[in-house]
């Protein structure tokens, strides 16, 4: 029976683990050179950082680079910290110009301005422009290694040029076609390349409408385009079209990864970048803020619940069942807060359908209001034998399912336009809503109904 993805990782983890307690320096070192650089980096985001420091220890330097870009940033200082200057400088010089920028990010001084300087003075110059672009844009995803050609030579032409360059890029699907001033005209495939007749012009057989990719464009949005388009490559150009690199799908898998994790870092208030064994007092004070935040909405809750202590006094069975209204409404908020961000990220929400789904959510909030309020009353009617109190519950029920999917709706979509990230601020703000009206709403009928 095949493993599945998780079981092949976590198999790995194990064998590594194992390696490290019972092998010898040469073992590790088998073991290690035997990995994908993806896979080691893997492994050493799982460990803590003396086994980090003993795998580290065997890697040779021409895959260090392809290592340090693909550890999450904290992990990839605490092993810059304790390689070798030297052994960087190699390392560096092994990468694409892409993860070279990259790694030139994450350098601090002066082993940035030292790796700079061990490298030829056009490869430099072209490095520090690519340095000049935001990391999350097209601009920094970049790579520099493209292959470009001219509209007006033949096919045999292309095709002698790239005997003679002996190499392509990696994920090179086409050729870039530019005119004399490197401005962007097209692109030739290599399908169309190898199935034309040799004495075919590339201005005969290449695309004319291929996409490019502005140098601005968010990395978020070249993703969805590349999603949305199967493209496996693109050409980044400038305002007025002039040619400066190429994006390829192995740039966008890992956008596409970065922003998974983020999602589901950012739910609980933690950073995607931190190191998972990073030491007990630096995780304890990064949480603490969030922690903090979270106990100043459970005392406004708590301060709401404060407001009925005479209703709490003389009906002790409210006590028993007002969790009940604050745990439904925040399993509703939270589907349709999942809904909203999902629907964010995707750009399937705008202003022109905002309003549309805030609708049609309220609308599903009502319609299991009303079928839950039915079960918890006839539930809360037999358990303390009172119908009131039944009826009382389902209504509070009813109000605080279609008020969290108000919540969950709307609060997205507020935080997107205040510039806010909605999937780390959001999940604290809806529970804070949730609670503060299932107690008021549970406990104010109470108050205007039963005493």
């Amino acid at each position: 029976m095949p493993t599945t993805q998780q079981e092949k990782k976590i198999t790995l983890l194990d064998r590594a683990l194992d390696v490290l307690e019972k092998g010898s320096q040469y073992e590790i070192r088998t073991f290690i050179h035997n990995l994908y650089p993806a896979e080691t980096a893997h492994i050493l985001e799982s460990l803590e950082s003396e086994q980090r420091a003993q795998i580290w220890a065997v890697i040779p330097p021409n895959v260090m680079g392809e290592i340090l870009v693909r550890v999450h940033t904290e992990v990839g200082a605490g092993l810059l910290k304790i390689t070798d200057r030297k052994d960087l400088i190699k390392a560096a010089g092994t990468l694409e110009s892409d993860d070279m920028v990259d790694l030139l990010h994450v350098l601090p001084e002066p082993l940035l301005s030292q790796v700079m300087e061990s490298i030829g003075v056009h490869q430099r110059n072209r490095l520090e422009s690519a340095l000049a672009y935001d990391d999350h844009s097209a601009g920094g995803l970049m790579s520099l290694d493209v292959l470009t050609i001219r509209a007006d030579v033949t096919l045999d032409v292309v095709l002698r040029y790239l005997r003679q360059r002996g190499n392509m890029p990696p994920a090179t699907d086409s050729l870039i076609v530019v005119d004399r001033t490197d401005h962007f005209q097209g692109v030739l495939s290599l399908n169309a390349l190898l199935t034309h007749d040799g004495h075919t012009k590339v201005a005969d057989v290449m695309d004319k409408n291929a996409t490019s990719i502005p140098y601005q464009m968010p990395a978020h949005d070249v993703a969805i385009m590349f999603e949305q388009r199967d493209m496996l490559s693109a050409p980044v150009v400038t305002e007025n079209g002039r040619l400066m690199g190429r994006i390829t799908i192995d740039d966008v898998v890992g956008i596409i990864r970065e922003e998974a994790d983020h999602s589901i870092m950012s739910m609980a208030g933690l950073d995607e970048e931190q190191d998972m064994f990073a030491p007990v007092m630096v995780s304890a004070k990064r949480r603490a803020v969030w922690l903090g935040i979270n106990l100043f909405t459970a005392f406004l809750a708590s301060w709401v619940i404060g407001l009925f202590e005479a209703t709490l006094a003389e009906i002790v069975a409210l006590a028993v069942l007002m969790p009940i209204v604050a745990s439904m409404g925040g399993i509703a908020g939270s589907q349709t807060l999942t809904l909203a961000v999902r629907g964010l990220a995707l750009r399937q929400i705008s202003s022109a359908n905002a309003g549309r789904l805030l609708i049609k959510e309220m609308a599903v909030g009502a319609v299991n209001g009303m079928l839950w309020a039915f079960i918890v009353a006839l539930i809360g009617g037999v358990w303390f034998q009172s119908v009131s109190l039944g009826l009382l519950l389902g209504a509070a029920m009813i109000i605080n399912l279609v008020c969290a999917a108000l919540a969950g709706a709307s609060i997205p979509v507020i935080l997107d336009k205040m510039g806010i990230d909605p999937a780390l601020a959001g999940g604290v703000l809806l529970t804070t809503v949730t609670d503060v009206i299932g107690f008021m709403a549970f406990l104010g009928l109470a108050t205007v109904f039963l005493l």
